[in-house]
């Protein structure tokens, strides 16, 4: 019995040595085929990221050259430029790097297959619309409205390919996968200025949102022109004084303001969102130079007899957020505007009406059209005052509270800059981010 017992247990011990073998081999190919699909996702892996560096490089490249260089027109040559930035970048072969492919040949902007794009981008649903147009479009519109407008061209799409050089596979041969084709896509976006590099502002003055957007649409608007301080007719600023300085924002004076008045813009760079040290008020000493700045000859301003400009000072300057229409010391950075500086006060007081323009612009007093000779000491005051409310209603000067500045006394516009919103083209500056005042960025983003 007991040797039985011992010759059964003998059988079965080599039963199930049996069984194993056939185990151990399933379990080999399982793992051979584990193996293999790591070390072939591993290298996809690879390859995809070589693609997606080469679409990212492509879509900034185009959309950094998006317009031209005054920002009045699209740039037909950006798709060259996308093109030629993704093609640069090499993907890992059999056969060593070689250049990954796109497909864009025939110079075309849009059809079937076509991998480089210009278009519009929009944030509202996250979707990019080929379009070939190259006219830019208003911009004096809300974010909103310009985001829903498939003609504001505005981004670049690039696809980047391993179509005619698949990426080779290894083990996964072995179940019949020789290559496998992949592709990946980018989109870059070009906005509004918004944090700045250094010298990319003119003056140290910042302008306050609130006065250079349409009170009821909010939308960037040329429509009114201001006065900086809006002196004794209202409580109200629609700008300030800045040292530009940031994390920390430090206290603006007078000693902090001055070396930057007419010399080459913020030294450092801008925060798009950060704080900003600003003081609202005319500071005497700065508002001086600044009126000796505008009147010096080497700004290329054409002057008339008394050496006054006749035609506006361009300034790119930053914008801030004012609640209440009011800076602050310290104010948060929201972008960035061009406008028109179109005269500057000299005299706190001025009864007679003597510190005024007789012509700017396209814009000339009418009494001159019957006596061309007449002078501001030949013209009587009545005379005088005419001419500085033709002069406002021909560029719609308004205060803060929008009341006509024509409307205003002689004492309550004391030293004080005036000026208007451009809403012609200008250069780009700038990163992305920034609110829209007009001025397109020059840095675009990955926005997809």
């Amino acid at each position: 019995m007991k040797y039985g017992l011992k010759t059964n247990k003998k059988t079965v011990l080599l039963n199930q040595k049996g069984i194993t073998l056939p185990l151990v081999a399933i379990l080999m190919f399982v793992l051979l085929g584990i193996v293999a699909l790591t070390i072939d996702l591993a290298h996809l892996y690879v390859v995809r990221n070589e693609l997606q560096n080469a679409a990212d490089a492509g879509a900034l490249a185009g959309a950094r050259f998006l317009y031209n260089n005054d920002g009045s027109a699209v740039n037909p040559g950006a798709n060259q430029i996308a093109y030629d930035a993704a093609r640069d970048n090499r993907a890992l072969a059999e056969t060593g790097w070689i250049a990954v492919d796109v497909n864009w040949s025939d110079g075309q902007n849009s059809g079937a297959n076509v991998d480089v794009q210009r278009g519009h981008w929009s944030f509202t649903t996250h979707t990019f619309t080929a379009n070939d147009s190259l006219f830019p479009v208003d911009l004096d519109r809300t974010t909103e409205e310009l985001d829903g407008d498939l003609n504001f061209i505005n981004a670049v799409r690039v696809v980047a390919r391993r179509q005619a050089t698949p990426a080779a596979s290894f083990f996964a041969r072995i179940f019949g996968y020789d290559d496998f084709e992949l592709y990946t896509d980018a989109v870059a976006y070009i906005g509004f200025a918004g944090s700045l590099r250094p010298e990319d502002v003119d003056q140290p003055i910042a302008i306050c949102r609130q006065s250079i957007v349409d009170p009821e649409t909010g939308a960037y608007s040329c429509a009114t022109g201001r006065m900086i301080d809006s002196g004794g007719g209202s409580t109200h600023n629609t700008a300030a004084w800045t040292n530009f300085s940031q994390e920390p924002c430090q206290t603006t004076s007078v000693p902090t303001v001055r070396p930057l008045i007419c010399a080459d813009g913020n030294p450092e760079s801008l925060i798009f969102g950060a704080d900003m040290g600003t003081v609202g008020g005319m500071q005497n000493n700065v508002y001086d130079q600044m009126r000796d700045c505008w009147m010096d000859p080497a700004t290329g301003l054409a002057t008339d007899d008394r050496g006054y400009p006749i035609e506006p000072w361009t300034i790119t300057l930053p914008v801030i957020d004012c609640p209440g229409n009011n800076p602050g010391p310290c104010s948060e950075l929201v972008g960035v505007v061009t406008l028109d500086v179109l005269w500057i006060k000299q005299s706190s007081t001025d009864p007679h009406w003597q510190d005024i323009p007789l012509e700017m612009e396209n814009w000339t007093y009418s009494g001159l059209s019957d006596n061309p000779d007449l002078t501001i000491d030949d013209m009587t005051d009545a005379q005088r005052q005419e001419a500085w409310q033709e002069f406002t209603d021909a560029f719609q000067l308004h205060t803060a509270d929008d009341t006509s500045v024509g409307d205003l006394t002689a004492s309550d516009i004391q030293k004080t800059m005036f000026f208007r919103p451009d809403c012609s083209y200008h250069e780009p500056r700038g990163g992305t981010g920034g609110y829209n005042f007009g001025v397109l960025a020059r840095i675009p983003v990955l926005v997809e």
